[in-house]
């Protein structure tokens, strides 16, 4: 047996006597602290690390109550009014975009789009690189409603490029790029947030010059891509994979000074409606992100 979750927020209930009753987030890979892989800071690769609801034993976030090593732990404190249950994103859905920023070597000033800048990860990785100074955010998604909403997010220019040829899609952005002053052909930074295989074919169509390509999105589609492009453009293609817990302190700040917003992205329901839940998901339909809280 596994209970399932990854996102979790509560309320330490049993361990040291000074922690007790402190409310904090769990991440959602823990490393083990003790490797070559750690030792170098890369902790959220560490291959024994341990994931709620995937390799923490029979624990997850629908669990009851979760054992978790201490010192790994996002201790809260004040919450500014925020509820405790929505913080659990931050676990996740949050802190991978940042550590994708920090992959990226994201700096003020930077150019930045993002493949997927609507979705359950992409609207929190745009307003992340916001946050952390892009001078420029231009955001791909294919769902138009969820996309205009990022207009007030983030983006300085949203594009849906659903019926729409490379070519079509690649003059929107020259336009916008030659109205503004930028260079449309070097420089920018592209998230691809989708793990979808159109996705990520219009991540490279637009890996140009200097350019870099830090992939966010998982997907088990192949795509081709002559590799001495990147030579040629002299530019690179990144992975990224969780986020250590060391900067999960952050993260929560940006969160809780709103300069990530969280609220409008996110509903809570009883854990009794978990099979409701699940179905609206595989069929597309939920809105937001659910958090789904006890009531057994």
């Amino acid at each position: 047996p596994l209970s399932l979750g990854h996102e979790i927020s509560g309320v330490i209930v049993e361990g040291k006597a000074d922690l007790i009753g402190k409310e904090v987030i769990v991440p959602a890979v823990m490393p083990c602290n003790g490797c070559p892989i750690c030792a170098k800071g890369r902790e959220n690769r560490c291959l024994g690390q341990k994931m709620p609801g995937n390799s923490l034993g029979i624990y997850g976030g629908f669990s009851s109550h979760i054992p978790v090593p201490y010192k790994d732990l996002c201790y809260i404190g004040d919450r500014k009014g925020f509820p405790l249950e929505v913080l659990a994103v931050v676990a996740d859905a949050v802190t991978t975009p940042y550590q994708a920023a920090l992959r990226a070597d994201l700096k003020k000033g930077d150019l930045v789009m993002i493949i997927g800048a609507a979705g359950g990860i992409g609207s929190y990785m745009t307003q992340t690189a916001k946050a952390l100074g892009a001078a420029c955010l231009i955001g791909f998604d294919i769902n138009q409603e969820k996309l205009n909403t990022m207009k007030n997010y983030g983006t300085d220019l949203v594009i849906n490029p659903l019926g729409k040829d490379i070519k079509e899609i690649k003059e929107i952005v020259r336009g916008y790029c030659k109205q503004n002053g930028l260079p449309s052909n070097f420089g920018w930074k592209i998230f691809e947030c989708t793990g979808t295989k159109p996705g990520q074919e219009l991540a490279l169509e637009f890996l140009s010059f200097v350019g870099r390509l830090i992939v966010v999105g998982y997907g088990p589609h192949k795509v081709e891509y002559m590799l001495s492009r990147l030579m040629a453009f002299d530019a690179e293609i990144v992975g990224t994979w969780g986020c250590p817990p060391k900067h999960y302190g952050r993260v929560l700040n940006l969160v809780l000074e709103e300069k990530i917003k969280i609220k409008p992205f996110v509903e809570t329901r009883p854990m009794s409606q978990i099979a409701e839940v699940f179905d609206a998901a595989h069929h597309g339909k939920l809105q937001t992100r659910v958090v789904l809280t006890p009531d057994f």
